[in-house]
């Protein structure tokens, strides 16, 4: 299916096309979502621009994904999906700029073309060209990336706390450590996937900055694209920070857990060595031989218990002596 938006008087209206033939040609946004052959060729025949295919835009090659053919701009840039659930994944959205009219194709729902069709439809100017739309939606791309990397920094921190919180605070295995390092991976995925949207998009950016040399673009338009270019730097030496936290605090979490295992294998080799000398007590008087004189004494029994208590206290109070324990 696709959109086709067109100025109004104060607003970017969305015009719902039923004859493929009949495109308005006043359209300055055309919104190709899982677009099928027949209006792949629709919209080449209105905009004289080819359509990429699907295989097409998968293409990692700088020069398939960002190339001018025909007096228009290809741009493909790879954006994040669904990162507010927990299979957060990304794909690729090609920009087609030519004749001050922008055609996106794509086949996902990024949640910034929602917001931009949004605020579009609420107010814009009627003078309002696909750069403009251009740009509106690069903006939102790159807020939308400082959203998911300030949520995921709060999140990392909320589980380093979980990992150093105080001794007195923690309550044996109900810390749950199956779920942190679940935590932890889902976090260092999302992060990944937002560093390469970032370093994406920073390449459309840069694009943009050098094929505006040739093009009448306004002075705000092109002070626009250079804070876009500080940002996406910005946002992009923010998350290498966050990867290299997630880094830390998964060493730290498996450092955790090797020193509780170790505590729990030192807590069974203090027992096992501190029943030894009651065992050896205890085996000596169930051998069976003849002559035994404490079988016959009437307090060998209670003798035998004591001496076994003695012999698993004494190891014990050394162990604590000693601070072993």
């Amino acid at each position: 299916m696709f959109s086709v938006f067109v100025p109004s008087e104060s607003a970017l209206k969305k015009v719902v096309i039923e004859d493929l033939s009949a495109l308005p040609e006043n359209a300055v946004w055309i919104d190709l979502v899982n677009p099928s052959a027949a209006e792949d060729k629709a919209v080449e025949r209105l905009a004289g621009i080819a359509i990429p295919t699907r295989e097409d835009m998968q293409e990692i090659e700088i020069s398939s994904r960002l190339y001018i053919e025909n007096g228009a701009r290809y741009m493909t840039a790879t954006l994040m999906c669904h990162s507010d659930t927990d299979m957060p994944r990304t794909t690729a959205v090609t920009f087609i700029l030519g004749d001050h009219r922008l055609v996106t194709v794509r086949y996902d729902l990024p949640k910034p073309f929602a917001l931009v069709e949004a605020k579009l439809a609420r107010s814009c100017t009627p003078s309002i060209t696909g750069e403009s739309v251009l740009m509106e939606l690069l903006d939102a791309v790159i807020d939308r990336c400082a959203d998911i990397l300030e949520r995921c920094g709060a999140e990392i921190d909320q589980v380093s706390h979980d990992i150093f919180e105080p001794e007195s605070e923690r309550h044996g295995h109900a810390k749950r450590y199956s779920q942190i390092l679940i935590s932890i991976g889902r976090k260092g995925d999302l992060t990944s996937k937002v560093r390469e949207s970032l370093v994406s998009i920073g390449r459309v950016v840069a694009f943009l900055s050098a094929v505006v040399e040739g093009v009448k673009w306004s002075k705000d338009m092109r002070e626009q694209l250079k804070t876009m270019q500080r940002d996406v730097s910005s946002l992009t030496d923010h998350a290498s920070y966050l990867s290299s936290k997630i880094t830390f605090v998964l060493d730290a979490m498996l450092g955790v857990v090797n020193l509780e295992q170790n505590n729990i294998i030192k807590l069974f080799s203090v027992m096992a060595v501190v029943l030894m000398p009651p065992t050896l007590i205890a085996s000596i008087y169930g051998m069976n031989f003849k002559v035994m004189p404490e079988l016959e004494w009437v307090h060998g029994y209670p003798m035998a218990l004591v001496m076994m208590l003695i012999a698993a206290i004494v190891p014990y109070w050394i162990f604590k002596f000693k601070k072993w324990l």
